[in-house]
């Protein structure tokens, strides 16, 4: 089995989609499928590269910047042309949404092959953007003619699939596919992980909580979606914790005025983007995760599953549509409560805080839950059982690899 993946970014490039994946490819390819990913350059780099990492042959077109979050890239459409004239796919895996799929509509080559489109999230209609809303209208057609091509489309929950207006007339060809992570956090390893959580008492200089108490944990871009304001409103009324807010992004300023303005430096530290290492320490040493998001633009959650991996229980937010209300079993490995509302979830921090019983229970009940459902390993067999019932193996191709 020959794979082409096309996606947005890639790794290092912050975003849980890129590290989901990254990862996804390189499980597929340790279970002996030939595996290719194309995508952008970082915009901050921008220059266009060729590599091979953990198995996958990976291509980056040259990108010029972001335009209402669509990668500004004239050579992807050639790439893509030529990698699938090179490494001869037997089938297209589109990650979505991302503008620069919709050139698959215009390849010859990408037209005579099998396309999964796994269905990341719906594009945001983002209300403080009403460009994004405008432009939507320019992208639907692109967006329906690309789904309606596909052999099959994966949402990540059905909670999203039947919530999703841009998937409503293409529920035949659904499969639902929950995402999934790796055993083992990015720079850690098995026996440095049981370490780390048997200490969550040893601070490190590089990862520390600003303040005593119950140490509170949020992971994610600084964008108004994610609520980072409410949760800052809750900690204000929660004195007995304190927060490191892990991300970077276009809020980060005005969340760190709201918090002078709340009088609650003293308790949060903003941590900007940190290294793999870094950040599976944080999980370690944390005692609560908290994921306040306020939009189904949270579609899953990658986040929840890395602290339910670590152990911690979760508190988050019963979005209508989204799949965070599957990843957290309320009252079993989490707690969620209303999005937006910050006094319900000062209640939450303060009732979980109190109780330590209560939060090694949700822990231990939230790294259950994710072996069972969310490892890596059982997402990518569902993935590879998707591809063999649209191409046989009797279709598939002879080995070709690009050219280096």
């Amino acid at each position: 089995m020959r794979v082409l993946h096309i996606g947005k970014f890639f790794p290092p490039h912050a975003g849980g989609i890129e590290r989901f994946s990254a990862d996804l490819c390189a499980a597929l390819a340790e279970r002996g499928a030939a595996v290719a990913m194309i995508a952008h350059a970082s915009p901050a780099d921008g220059k266009a590269r060729r590599f091979r990492e953990a198995g996958v042959d990976v291509h980056l077109a040259a990108c010029h910047g972001q335009l209402l979050y669509a990668p500004v890239s004239p050579s992807f459409p050639f790439a893509l042309t030529r990698l699938i004239g090179e490494f001869k796919p037997d089938l297209l895996h589109l990650h979505m949404p991302n503008t620069s799929a919709f050139w698959a509509l215009l390849s010859p080559g990408a037209r005579r092959l099998p396309w999964v489109v796994q269905w990341h999230a719906d594009v945001p209609l983002d209300v403080r953007r009403p460009a994004v809303r405008v432009m939507y209208g320019v992208y639907r057609p692109f967006e329906q003619a690309l789904l309606r091509r596909a052999a099959a489309i994966a949402p990540t929950s059905a909670a999203y699939r039947d919530s999703s207006g841009a998937l409503a007339a293409w529920r035949d060809k659904i499969e639902v596919i929950p995402l999934g992570i790796g055993e083992t956090a990015p720079g850690s390893d098995p026996e440095t992980q049981k370490v780390e959580v048997a200490a969550k008492d040893t601070f490190s200089e590089s990862v520390l909580w600003p303040g005593n108490g119950v140490r509170l944990l949020a992971v994610g871009r600084l964008s108004y979606y994610k609520g980072f304001d409410v949760l800052l409103r809750a900690l204000a009324q929660t004195p007995e914790a304190s927060l490191l807010l892990v991300g970077g992004g276009e809020c980060a300023a005005s969340l760190r005025g709201l918090a002078r303005e709340l009088r609650i430096e003293d308790r949060v530290r903003f941590a900007g983007h940190v290294d793999d290492a870094q950040l599976a320490l944080a999980y370690a040493q944390a005692d609560l995760f908290c994921l306040p998001s306020i939009e189904r633009t949270e579609a899953f959650g990658v986040v929840l599953l890395e602290a339910m991996r670590a152990r911690l229980p979760t508190i988050a937010t019963s979005i209508p549509g989204s799949g965070v209300g599957y990843v957290v079993a309320d009252g079993v490995t989490g707690t969620l409560v209303p999005p937006g509302d910050a006094q319900t979830l000062a209640d939450a921090i303060r009732r979980l805080g109190a109780d330590a019983g209560l939060r090694a229970r949700y822990g231990e009940a939230g790294h259950a839950r994710w072996r069972a459902e969310f490892t890596l390993d059982r997402c990518a067999e569902r993935v590879l059982e998707l591809y063999h019932s649209l191409v046989p193996a009797s279709a598939h191709r002879a080995a070709a690899s690009p050219a280096p």
